[in-house]
């Protein structure tokens, strides 16, 4: 009888050992993706028309692209007034570094840019990996 629950016991903390190995893979499991991060200041002389043209371009962009994984884009609504006149950020996402290799050479990346050129006083690019 004494074995048996000696057995029992350490069936019992190999399960909940298990368990918690099982719960820590799985939080580490998270996969890192690759944000590239673009912000826009507008030149003064840009008209809202222009600037459409440019968020439409560019939010086009995931569709031409399946190398993109996420995308997403918003324009400032902070109240701090520290933007800087950064008016526009965009969220393009990747799997790796390879393939933002591809896509910033890529000829709908470029297009885009040179669509971008003449509408943009300075424009701020921030890469990081998840975590």
């Amino acid at each position: 009888m004494r074995i048996v629950i000696y057995v029992a016991k350490i069936a019992v903390c190999i399960a909940v050992f298990a368990g918690c190995q099982k719960a820590e893979q799985t939080q580490t499991v998270k996969i890192s993706v690759l944000r590239h991060v673009v912000f826009f200041d507008f030149k003064d002389s840009t008209t809202p028309e222009q600037i459409k043209t440019v968020e439409d371009a560019f939010c086009a962009l995931p569709t031409k692209l399946d190398l993109i994984k996420d995308f997403e884009w918003g324009t400032d609504v902070s109240v701090e007034g520290l933007a800087h006149n950064y008016r526009h950020c965009f969220f393009v996402t990747f799997a790796s570094e390879e393939d933002r290799a591809i896509y910033l050479p890529h000829p709908e990346h470029t297009k885009f840019v040179e669509l971008l050129k003449p509408t943009v006083e300075k424009v701020m690019v921030f890469d990081y990996w998840t975590k």
